[in-house]
């Protein structure tokens, strides 16, 4: 099996900042791409950052200058740091991975239970 925990969310105010942290475990032989997803109540899910192994990222257009994603390829982590944190901004955040299992497996996509960010105005 794999798990997929994330850590950090919580309530901020506007202009704040929040750090969000996501554990990869279990049976795991390569993780490619790992990211961040958010869906605030009543709207689709939405993809917010991504990062490649070799550390290529691509953001929403909403997040850029502001969000920063990064990995931990030896510990199967990916964070989140999140700034300048704006009310639109809330919404329950997804941790996202593409994970082989085994040696010559397939890839398969996993999720984690998701953490809730409010950003007060």
């Amino acid at each position: 099996q794999v798990q997929l925990v994330e850590s950090g969310g919580g309530l901020v105010q506007a202009g704040g900042s929040l750090r969000l942290s996501c554990a990869a475990s279990g049976m795991i032989f390569s993780i490619n791409a790992m990211g961040w997803y958010r869906q605030a109540p009543g709207k689709q899910r939405e993809l917010v950052a991504a990062v490649t192994t070799g550390g290529s990222t691509n953001y929403a257009d909403s997040v850029k200058g502001r969000f920063t994603i990064s990995r931990d390829n030896a510990k199967n982590m990916v964070y989140l740091q999140m700034n300048t944190l704006k009310p639109e901004d809330t919404a329950v955040y997804y941790c996202n991975a593409i994970i082989i299992r085994v040696v010559g497996g397939k890839w398969y996509e996993y999720w984690g239970q998701g953490t809730q960010v409010t950003v007060s105005s």
